[in-house]
């Protein structure tokens, strides 16, 4: 290779290595621009009453916000207000009621007085039953699907006229196991649908000033209670099934099941629930929000990656996570529980 083909190959490498340094720093410093003036900005909240929602309306307060904030019971909201501002409101909402849905339009448009609306937060879990989808009926579907994706679609598409007026921004708190349909039922199916969603909002809005992001977030402490919720659930399913689904399984297998889902949960739980909280903050006051935010070790690594993971590579591992059932025609690899 002659010297000037080998200067030539460096300044090609220099050239490149100057480019992402100059993109990498050009991408840190846009992301820490910040919009001005947010006192007074109306941000609308749902699934306040306890989790990630509760604490976001808190510290959305703290910083000056006008927070209206959507709880699902009265005790949520009388909590919430005797530890808030007097300027943080909260509104009863119930997602899988159209009715409850125009009640809650009808207030958060009388509270921004024809400001529009700055922010909405769209945080709902849902009642998740979950488990093999052979033990499932239609029902058990439409009680997530309700209120985690069609709920949540239906009450952005009517608040939407008021986003549009304030060049507000959309954030969509979404739980990134849902990337990965590792269980059956509704839940995998309400985040799917919740990503979709709001790629598409995110591109139409775009048109109108309104940004939309997406909030990944993993297991976090205040989700353990939900283990508990969950094998209520698996009982329930369990206890309504016929006798003939019942042997195929094996009551061994209920109870490894059970044993596999409170193991994964203590083995992936995050006990540091601001990683959360400021993905948020940050979506809502940056002036150039980015598209996806993932926080928890589990949200950027585990679950990432296992949705990108070839399928062989994704069943294994589901296979040696939980139990095979007494009738099954697969080999049987073993468990990896550690309670």
């Amino acid at each position: 290779m002659s010297p000037q083909n080998l200067s030539l190959s460096d300044s090609l490498h220099i050239a490149v290595l100057a480019s992402i340094l100059s993109l990498t720093i050009y991408w840190i410093i846009r992301d820490r621009y910040r919009v001005r003036n947010l006192n007074g900005k109306h941000i609308f909240i749902t699934g306040c009453d306890t989790g990630l929602g509760n604490s976001l309306a808190k510290w959305l307060d703290k910083k000056g916000f006008c927070v209206i904030a959507a709880c699902a019971t009265e005790k949520g909201s009388q909590e919430l207000r005797s530890c808030s501002s007097l300027s943080l409101k909260t509104v009863s909402l119930n997602l899988a009621d159209s009715n409850s849905i125009a009640r809650a339009v009808v207030f958060v448009t009388e509270q921004t007085a024809g400001k529009g609306l700055f922010g909405l937060v769209s945080n709902a879990e849902g009642t998740a039953p979950v488990g093999p989808t052979d033990w499932l009926r239609i029902e058990d579907f439409h009680s997530v699907l309700d209120v985690s994706l069609l709920g949540l679609i239906e009450i952005t598409l009517k608040l939407l006229p008021l986003l549009k007026k304030a060049e507000g921004r959309v954030v969509n708190l979404i739980n990134a196991k849902g990337l990965m349909a590792f269980v059956g039922g509704g839940y995998s199916l309400s985040k799917c649908g919740m990503e979709a969603f709001s790629d598409t909002l995110r591109i139409e809005m775009q048109h109108f000033g309104v940004k939309v992001s997406i909030v990944e977030h993993g297991f976090f402490k205040a989700e353990e209670v939900t283990s508990g919720t969950i094998e209520k659930y698996l009982f329930k399913l369990w206890n309504r099934l016929t006798p003939e689904i019942k042997n195929s399984y094996g009551e061994k297998y209920l109870v490894e099941y059970i044993k596999a889902q409170r193991s994964s949960v203590k083995r992936l739980c995050d006990y540091d629930i601001s990683n959360v909280i400021k993905c948020m903050e940050h979506a809502l006051i940056a002036k150039h929000p980015r598209t996806r935010y993932r926080a928890g070790w589990d949200a950027k690594f585990f679950w990432l990656f296992l949705s990108y993971a070839p399928s062989c590579l994704s069943d294994m591992l589901l296979h040696i996570t939980f139990p095979a059932p007494a009738e099954s025609r697969r080999p049987v690899h073993g468990v990896l529980i550690n309670v």
